[in-house]
């Protein structure tokens, strides 16, 4: 799998387009903290930086789905919306519509429980986009994986 680098900058937003899903990625601009509450109760603080990426996951397709991972993305870059992670067996995973990732690279991943993972570098995906990694770069992003589908826009 080759990797293939698309350009993208901090007033733009990448759109992977999987055949039930969405993913939207953008740069997080500014070097920022950013806080993930866990499910034992601690905080954990994330330190990023400018190129460091913000990648929204949508368990659909189309115009209601993107116009979601754009609120979404600016809520946590704008308004540094802090990242709740939900415990493994609670029932509200179920009917998350969205769930969102940060960091300098992030794996795509079908078989996880969504929003369940302080970690951040793994994110729930649709089948198509799983095993995709996005990693981030001076100029844009890094994709490995899957033939993609993709555009970008104005964020």
């Amino acid at each position: 799998m080759e990797k293939e680098e698309i350009k993208i900058d901090s007033s733009q937003i990448l759109f992977l387009i999987g055949d039930t899903g969405t993913v939207g990625i953008v740069k997080v601009s500014n070097d920022q903290m950013l806080f993930i509450g866990t499910p034992e109760k601690e905080e954990i603080v994330m330190y990023l930086e400018k190129n460091d990426l913000i990648a929204i996951s949508a368990f659909g397709k189309g115009e209601k789905y993107e116009k979601g991972i754009k609120s979404l993305g600016y809520l946590t870059r704008e308004m540094n919306s802090p990242i709740i992670v939900l415990p493994k067996d609670h029932p509200t995973s179920k009917r998350l519509s969205m769930v969102l990732s940060v960091g300098d690279t992030v794996r795509l991943d079908c078989d996880i429980i969504p929003g369940t993972h302080p970690e951040q570098d793994i994110l729930c995906s649709c089948n198509s986009l799983s095993g995709t990694i996005i990693t981030k770069t001076e100029n844009g992003v890094k994709i490995k994986g899957n033939t993609l589908n993709y555009k970008i826009e104005k964020f």
